[in-house]
């Protein structure tokens, strides 16, 4: 009884603050932040807080055989695929946060995912962040290049579309019953803890200053694996939500590119993936959500020479840091009074390779390689889009004084160490891989140092983009 009691005064001030909010929007001055704010309501039941409720939804994403990975045809399973989400409420709208098993979901796919599950829990697109593990024998989804492809005689080549649909069905449906099954959290838990021997960076510079090499995710070369580790983020963060003494979800944030091999042909979500398995199995069940930070320029190098020995080596190392993190956490009471959403759109400077005519030229006449006409597509798709005045939404959740950050593409870990000294008493959090159609996001000094992540087959922005996102990223942590 007092748990609906407390559900149904959460929706009986939801319905108030939205009056509010309709009688005051003529008066507020906010152009381009829009800000929603749970918790700043008028009334509050017997003057209690409104408890937190959280749900969580798991659901198997791995595509049918013979539909397309990320760079080859699925001829099989490794390891299941999957989508997994949280969706926070109580006080205002349903926020949502999902992780996905995929290689990238750009554009209209991005859309479409946001769209879907914000339906499902009745909320706003806006509430709703989507984001990849990058994993490499996945699939990918950008509606918007299969669309170009569709036109002219080419679909299918980069996606399976029926399999896209149905997934996204699915995960709407997993994402609606969830938040029917809400449970009340009166704590949250803040920990972090180093990850060893995973990552390391893939630019290695030379003397000159420009990059001499790059140590991909997997290295065989023993003297680029003697190279020091580089610039990276150590630590794996963790937030977890408890009723009382009992764990009821657990995210985890790690940067780092996730492959240890791939190219196998067989779906599989790598060590991240397994890493994550291993921890909801020590756990009894109780569900992982892991988002992947600001790995841009980030991979396993060092470490992994691409053995298949390696991929399990990588996964108990990770799932390592993930306990560590799990156990040192600050266990803080939580109401959903405490939670604080914000939605910044930024529009992401194109980069100038990139030119409407000569994509449309590229695809109206397109090489024999598959390859090179998905990217083509995927170049025209995301370059028309900024040409349109197409942004990009970026997240902040304020979660007492835990700040988590929700940006696109590939970006460099820089970003995500730049959050953290933007705000240094806080407890800050990154998941990029958001809407992936920009590509990498580098710095500004990384575009002058070349290399891959910088190069124009890779990054669908100019070095310009550095002071966009820096000053978005400072204007979301400071409110």
């Amino acid at each position: 009884m007092p748990h609906l009691l407390e559900s149904c005064a959460a929706r009986i001030l939801a319905i108030l603050r939205s009056f509010s909010e309709r009688l005051l929007t003529p008066w507020v001055g906010v152009s381009c932040l829009k800000v929603w704010v749970l918790g700043m309501g008028f009334l509050s039941l017997h003057g209690q807080e409104t408890p937190l409720q959280v749900a969580s939804f798991h659901v198997d994403v791995t595509p049918p055989i013979g539909s397309p990975l990320a760079y080859n045809r699925c001829d099989g399973v490794g390891m299941p695929l999957s989508a997994r989400g949280v969706v926070l409420s109580g006080r205002g709208e349903p926020i949502l946060l999902c992780a996905v098993d995929w290689i990238g979901i750009s554009n209209e796919g991005h859309r479409r995912w946001k769209e879907t599950l914000a339906s499902a829990v009745g909320t706003s697109p806006d509430q709703v962040s989507v984001h990849t593990l990058h994993q490499h024998d996945a699939p990918r989804c950008d509606l918007s290049a299969e669309r170009l492809l569709e036109e002219r005689g080419l679909g299918g080549m980069l996606l399976d579309a029926d399999f896209v649909e149905q997934t996204l069905k699915r995960v709407g449906t997993a994402a609606r019953q969830a938040l029917q099954s809400s449970v009340v959290a009166t704590h949250m838990g803040l920990g972090e803890a180093d990850v060893h021997q995973v990552a390391s960076s893939r630019r290695i510079l030379g003397p000159d200053g420009k990059v001499r090499a790059t140590r991909y995710t997997a290295c065989r070369d023993p003297l680029l694996r003697a190279e020091p580790e580089g610039l990276i983020d150590p630590k794996v963060k963790s937030i977890s939500f408890w009723n009382q003494d009992a764990l009821l979800v657990v995210l985890t944030w790690y940067a780092t590119h996730p492959q240890s091999y791939y190219l196998t042909g067989r779906a599989h979500p790598d060590f991240p993936g397994m890493a994550r398995s291993l921890r909801e199995a020590t756990l009894n069940g109780v569900p992982h959500i892991h988002f992947n930070g600001a790995g841009g320029d980030v991979g396993a190098g060092k470490y992994n020479d691409g053995s298949p020995e390696n991929r399990q080596q990588l996964a108990v190392r990770l799932a390592d840091g993930m306990s560590r993190a799990l156990v040192a956490s600050q266990r803080l009471p939580i109401a959903s009074d405490a939670l604080r959403w914000e939605t910044l759109p930024v529009q992401l400077p194109l980069a100038p390779h990139l030119k409407v005519a000569s994509l449309q030229a590229q695809l109206e006449n397109p090489s024999g390689d598959p390859k090179i006409t998905i990217g083509v597509a995927e170049d025209l798709a995301w370059t028309e889009r900024c040409e349109q005045g197409g942004s990009i939404a970026l997240h902040c959740l304020q979660l007492g004084k835990a700040r988590l950050l929700f940006l696109p593409g590939e970006c460099s870990v820089a970003y995500q160490l730049a959050a953290q000294r933007m705000v240094p008493d806080q407890f800050v959090a990154m998941a990029a891989y958001g809407d992936y159609a920009p590509g990498y996001i580098c710095t500004e000094a990384q575009y002058a140092e070349g290399g891959y992540e910088a190069s124009p087959r890779a990054s669908r922005v100019s070095p310009q983009v550095e002071g966009v996102l820096l000053k978005a990223m400072r204007q979301l942590l400071s409110r």
